[in-house]
């Protein structure tokens, strides 16, 4: 096995590679590597054993790995790192706010470990700040509501004759939408994480950091799951991939989970069959599905539970209600 980071580390005649039992390495660049066996192994540990999170290990990885390839090009070792020289780094970056917020981070916490690991005496990045970033609202596209019902009414045309593709991508927009469900989460799903035992059905959602929830299931979800599972003639108590690859678009179902890059293929290529924008992606459903909820008279605690957020500020950024009212506020200026 190795690590993710590994394909981010620049080839350098002066890289190593760092080995762990196991099967586990990872490509060092000569700025880590140059700065002695622990700086290696405690790298290797902090990208491997402290970031569970394999989207944070990929994002706090190409941080990490710019940064030193920065300071070998500024002939800056690792140990001669000070808080002007991390702030300089910082500064220089031509990326986003957000960005840099978590360029900071990835700096932060990998220094962090080292210090724990007594690698460096004191953290450097511990005293660098960076310029306050406030966000009131999300950048994720959302679906209007007319587009919405132009993609699921161009879904259900492809699936009048049976098209299992068609059916398990309508069921998987389905889920994502009406149950703000993260396509991380969607994938996961086994065909028995949707209980349709009682009298309302239930999606049994797997999530980020290993917690499980429960959520009621629309009815229309409901709907699209069932004529899915019917089709794919799946067991409903099977615990096989709920959401599977279809090789070639075939009318066969491989048995295999659908990874999120194959839904993203999938939403891309819906949405070009329906004439939306190419914008759209996975997480658009769930912003779409908890700004119709809003739209419709929902409490924004309700959303927030329902979304699984720790933070209703988080369930906020998803909102796009407030743009049509701060339009027709704007219209009010007349001449």
């Amino acid at each position: 096995m190795t690590s993710a980071p590994e394909s981010l580390a620049p080839p350098n005649a002066l890289a190593v590679v760092v080995h762990a039992p196991g099967g586990v390495s990872m490509v060092l660049p000569p700025v880590i590597a140059n700065a002695g066996d622990a700086a290696g192994r405690f790298t290797l540990e902090f990208f491997t054993s402290r970031i569970p999170n394999p989207h944070t290990r990929k994002a706090y990885g190409r941080a990490v790995f710019r940064f030193c390839a920065w300071c070998q090009a500024q002939g800056v070792g690792l140990r001669e790192l000070a808080p002007p020289t991390l702030s300089a780094y910082l500064q220089g970056l031509q990326v986003s706010p957000a960005s840099v917020k978590l360029t900071a981070s990835a700096l932060r916490h990998w220094l962090d470990f080292l210090t724990e690991r007594g690698v460096l005496p004191h953290n450097p990045a511990h005293s660098v700040r960076t310029a306050r970033l406030v966000v009131t609202e999300g950048k994720t596209p959302v679906l209007e509501r007319a587009q919405a019902r132009k993609l699921f009414a161009s879904l259900d045309e492809a699936a009048a004759n049976g098209n299992v593709g068609a059916l398990r991508d309508r069921a998987l927009f389905a889920v994502m939408l009406y149950g703000f469900v993260r396509v991380g989460a969607a994938v996961k799903m086994t065909v028995r994480d949707f209980d349709d035992s009682g009298e309302q059905a239930a999606l049994v959602l797997h999530e980020k950091g290993g917690k499980e929830r429960r959520i009621p299931c629309h009815h229309k979800a409901r709907e699209f799951l069932h004529a899915y599972i019917a089709e794919a003639e799946f067991d409903a108590r099977a615990k096989v991939p709920l959401f599977q690859t279809a090789p070639g678009r075939s009318a066969r179902l491989s048995g295999e989970a659908m990874t999120t890059d194959d839904v993203l293929r999938a939403v891309k290529r819906r949405c070009a069959e329906a004439g939306l924008p190419r914008a759209i992606s996975n997480h658009s459903f769930r912003a779409t599905g908890i700004t119709l909820h809003q739209e419709n008279g929902g409490r924004l605690e309700e959303a927030q539970d329902l979304a699984g957020h720790a933070d209703a500020r988080t369930t906020r950024l998803y909102v796009r209600k407030n743009r049509a009212t701060a339009q027709a506020e704007v219209e009010r200026v007349q001449l």
